[in-house]
């Protein structure tokens, strides 16, 4: 019992990392689309 507790804490860990890194790449792509869109429209 003792061995299986570690595993799961493990990969609830692992979850949150994966989590967190959708997060910061989708939010980046977001500012970079943001960005992209207001230098378009200011050009014209």
């Amino acid at each position: 019992m003792s061995k299986r507790k570690p595993t799961a804490v493990n990969r609830r860990a692992k979850e949150e990392i994966n989590k967190k890194a959708i997060i910061w790449t989708g939010s980046i792509l977001l500012v970079v689309i943001l960005a992209m869109t207001l230098l378009l429209i200011l050009n014209k």
